[in-house]
């Protein structure tokens, strides 16, 4: 049996590389993350994995030749997603942009490790940045590399995920031969293909609580494939479940919203005097989830408020909207375990990159 070496840059809590970690087609030989608590989850849910919590400026191929004996030309895959902060500013040259230097080092280990194959993920607004003159550059800079490059924009929903989120995906491959984006399996209009996962759905089975409450113990059996999914190898003691304290005010907005509401539908004196549009909204409960974000459980971020509860989503339900399943350990307070799952590519898309970067390498 063929067995493929993944580099995991950036790997945060290890929702890009789940799908790796899991097929034994593929063996990760190590990983680079900065965030100390990020890393402690990720080495908690892959013991085995070589994880450098450091800067990724003072990571490379030099710590897999000293510590891993790994050379150049050993690795077959690199996956990795700088974070998008990196490429919210406007420079005149991503080369001369010292903001961008998350993405320079990603092209420098590239470099340094020249694997067969490379993924890398982010923001779809990263093509549109700079009326895409940055995206060019980034394209440029990876074939300069000698690498064949293709991308495309993938829709979480489309694959499982209950949750709407958007991401572009890079694929650098040293052949020529056409890289395949993993089919769709999921659809809203195409009859052919499952339908899209809703919040029910997702979380349909977790108990109901309020404000400043928790349960240790599923509410329900499970209903459907995904609950089961995310159900396996899971003792019957629930994790994670449990609200923040919120005040009165913010309950008395939250309540008042209907499924689907935001504070434009509110009366004028509870409405809130300030924030975007889509903040202090609610979730639809037939609906997949919008992009979950590291403020999952705050009232005022991002529509993230639980439809019928009159809270936010509770770090469990987050998790279940990335489809990591509740085996899954995050480590730290309840906002850094929400950064870790709002950080993170969704496992269900993970485990469709894999299937797709596997055809390919079998057939390379």
């Amino acid at each position: 049996m063929k067995i493929y070496k993944v580099l995991d840059l950036f790997s945060g809590v290890g929702g890009l590389s789940y799908g790796f970690a899991n097929d034994n087609n593929f063996q990760i030989v190590a990983g680079n993350e900065i965030l100390e608590d990020m890393a402690k989850a990720y080495s908690l849910n892959h013991p085995n994995i070589k994880l450098y919590n450091c800067d990724i400026k003072d990571f490379g191929i030099k710590n897999l030749t000293n510590d891993l004996d790994i050379k150049k030309g050993d690795i077959d895959i690199i996956i990795g997603g700088p974070p998008c902060q990196a490429f919210s500013s406007v420079g005149k040259r991503l080369k001369d942009d010292p903001r961008a230097n998350l993405f320079r080092e990603y092209y420098r280990v590239l470099k340094e490790v020249s694997p067969n194959i490379f993924l890398f993920e982010n923001v779809r607004g990263l093509l549109s940045i700079r009326d895409g003159e940055l995206f060019k550059e980034i394209v440029e800079l990876f074939e300069s590399l000698n690498y064949h490059i293709t991308y495309k924009i993938l829709n979480s929903a489309d694959y499982g995920v209950p949750q709407i989120r958007k991401r572009v995906i890079i694929i650098g491959t040293k052949s020529d031969k056409k890289f395949i984006y993993p089919p769709m399996t999921h659809s809203n209009t195409d009859k052919n293909l499952k339908p899209y996962l809703t919040l029910s759905d997702a979380i349909g089975d977790l108990p109901f609580i309020g404000n400043n409450q928790e349960s240790f113990k599923y509410a329900k059996r499970v209903q459907n494939e995904f609950q089961n999914l995310m159900r396996q190898d899971t003792k019957s003691k629930l994790i994670e479940h449990n609200s923040p304290n919120n005040n009165t005010k913010i309950i008395k907005i939250m309540k008042s919203l209907k499924d689907g509401g935001t504070p434009r539908e509110l009366p004028k004196n509870i409405r809130p005097n300030s924030g975007f549009s889509n903040n202090y909204c609610k979730l639809w409960w037939e609906k997949p989830a919008l992009t979950i974000t590291r403020n999952l459980g705050t009232p005022s971020s991002s529509r993230c408020i639980h439809p019928k509860a009159h809270r936010p989503l509770t770090t469990r339900e987050g998790a279940r909207l990335q489809s990591f399943p509740d085996n899954y350990k995050f480590y730290g307070s309840r906002s850094a375990k929400n950064l870790q799952i709002g950080n993170a590519v969704p496992i269900l898309l993970s485990i469709a990159l894999k299937d797709s970067i596997k055809n390919y390498m079998d057939n390379y």
